[in-house]
Parts: C-alpha cells; structure tokens; sequence
C-alpha cells in the first residue's frame, strides 16, 4: 500500500461556510453529485431521480442520547462534560474545561460530580446521589457555535438511542421523500450503528489512528433486503462502516450483533458493492474524509471540495449534502 500524506487531506475553509443552523427544509439543501466524470448542481429532494426501482437504500437509524452536562468546577470555572461510558459506578467522560484534576469538584444544575480517576484524555466521574438525567442535554459538534434545536440534530427516523453524534447525511431526508422514494420501488433498509465520541477526533498519525469501539447489529429482514437489491445506496459514513465490519456467510449478510473499531482509509478494498453513497462534507484531516476518499479517490475528492467552496456549499454536520454515484 501507498505512504498516505495526511497533509493532501487538508483544505482551506472559509469560516462562513460551516453551517450553524440547519436548513430550514431539511430537504431543499444543496446537492452536489458527482456522477461519473460529471459534476451536477441539485437540491437534496431532487435524489429520488438517481434511485431505480429493486435499489436498496441504507439507513442508520441509531438516534444521539442525551449526555452533555454543562456546569462549573467548585473553584469556578464552566466546563463541558460529554459522558462516554460506564464503569462500575463511575462515569467515564471528556472533559472541557481548565486545569481538571483527580478530586476536582465539579458543580451542575441539579448535581454535584467529583473526578476520581484520569486516564489521559479519559475522566472518571462519581456522582453525588447518581446522574440527574434533567441535567443532561444532546452533544453537538465542537464547530457549531450556537444552541441547536434537538430536531435539528435527529433523523427523523432515528428510533434507538446510543450515538454521541448525528449520522448527518440521513439529516436531510423528511418522511414525505421517503416515502416517494418507497412508492418509486426502492426498498429502504435499516441499520444500527452507535456513533462514538472519538468521530470527532482529528487524525494525527494516520498509520496509529484509532476509532471508538462502536456497536452495531443488523436485524435479518435489512440483512435479506440488503442481499436482495439490485443496488445499494449507503446514507452516510455510518453505513459504509456498519457494513464494511459485519460478517458474510458465502457471501452475503446475515443477522449480527457486534462492535467495530474499522478505520477506512485510501486503500481500503471494499467488501460492498456501493452503486452511490450519500455524505455531508467532512473536516479536513478527518477520518471520515478519508473514508470518502477511499472510496473515490483523493483528487477527485479534492477537485469536489475545492468547487463545494466556490459555490458556497454549507459544511460539516448541519450543512449541505453529496451525492457520489458509480
């Protein structure tokens, strides 16, 4: 395999262009669609012309749990706790805030928590009275600067909670275009995949990255719809992983429970057949624009975000959307 340069996975951004605030009609944000050597400018509703009858479109269906508190530290001081895990009685967490500590105190609106144990980046917190789930909220990226609307940050299709992040690319689809894409003969599959905090992470070393462990199953009337279609449309990064992890029998899926800590990179030889992937568009350096460049190719990816920032495509979580079709 190739040396991977981390660095040709960076871009320039303009700041005004990652998007705050969702789009007013989930499905009326742009869509760029990268359609074999073509580049075509459309609005999100507008991907029903690109799915054919006996296609399968993919959905992740895991919804964002409530587990940002927001409090001050007893000396003073705001931090931002994001609830990871469970160990125990403790509870594991990151941590933003200054000068974090074993024993430091930390105050919320309806209860007190103390750190007892650091594990590099990793705290473990001890409740005073157990966790007042009042005083918990959904977590929303670190770039996005204003309080967002929960619905705003939830498919509407998302049923079983366990992410700590929106599978974003499913953010734009409404129940009205679900089901005129159901009613057009495409069959919709649906998957599960809790999204872990570590997909916000940079990549630092590409060849040591590691990916939170995240736990996914797949249900077998989706593993038989998903053998069944004449070709297979992923909704997001999730999907791509979900299926790249699980296991076949001869060579097709079957009903699983399991967990994956799969990171994709360029090189990565695909176990699925994608006929398109649906995707927001990614942080520079991070491991889901890797992904997507996995899946086709660097400079084209590059040749794509450099036209999305020309045309002033909205970025990252509640922006605009990409369609890659092969």
């Amino acid at each position: 395999m190739a040396k991977i340069n981390l660095k040709e996975y960076d871009y320039s951004l303009p700041k005004e262009l990652i998007a705050q605030t969702a789009c007013h009609h989930r499905d009326h944000c742009k869509l760029m669609v990268l359609n074999g050597r073509r580049t075509e400018h459309k609005r999100f509703y507008q991907i029903i012309d690109y799915l054919q009858p006996g296609d399968v479109l993919v959905l992740n269906e895991t919804k964002v749990m409530a587990a940002k508190l927001l409090g001050k530290k007893e000396t003073g001081g705001n931090v931002e706790v994001i609830l990871t895990g469970k160990l125990g009685t403790s509870y594991l967490a990151r941590i933003k805030g200054s000068k974090i500590r074993k024993k430091t105190k930390l105050i919320f609106a309806h209860n007190k928590a103390e750190v007892v144990k650091r594990e590099e980046d990793v705290f473990y917190l001890k409740f005073f009275g157990g966790l007042k789930k009042k005083d918990l909220i959904i977590p929303t990226p670190p770039y996005i600067k204003q309080k967002v609307p929960e619905k705003d940050y939830q498919t509407i299709f998302a049923r079983k909670a366990g992410s700590l992040a929106a599978p974003t690319a499913g953010l734009h689809f409404t129940k009205e275009l679900l089901k005129k894409i159901e009613q057009n003969g495409v069959k919709i599959a649906k998957i599960n995949l809790s999204i872990s905090y570590e997909t916000f992470l940079p990549v630092r070393d590409i060849n040591h990255h590691q990916t939170g462990r995240e736990y996914f199953e797949i249900g077998k009337r989706n593993a038989d719809l998903i053998n069944s279609a004449n070709n297979l449309f992923a909704v997001g990064t999730t999907v791509i992983k979900c299926l790249e992890s699980a296991k076949r029998k001869n060579g097709r899926l079957f009903p699983q429970k399991d967990c994956s800590t799969l990171f994709i990179k360029p090189g990565h030889q695909f176990k699925t057949t994608w006929k398109g992937i649906i995707t927001n568009f990614h942080l520079p350096q991070s491991s889901l624009l890797l992904l997507v460049s996995a899946y086709i190719g660097g400079n084209k990816l590059r040749i794509a975000y450099a036209e999305a920032v020309k045309k002033k495509y909205r970025f990252f979580s509640l922006g605009d959307a990409m369609l890659i079709v092969k």
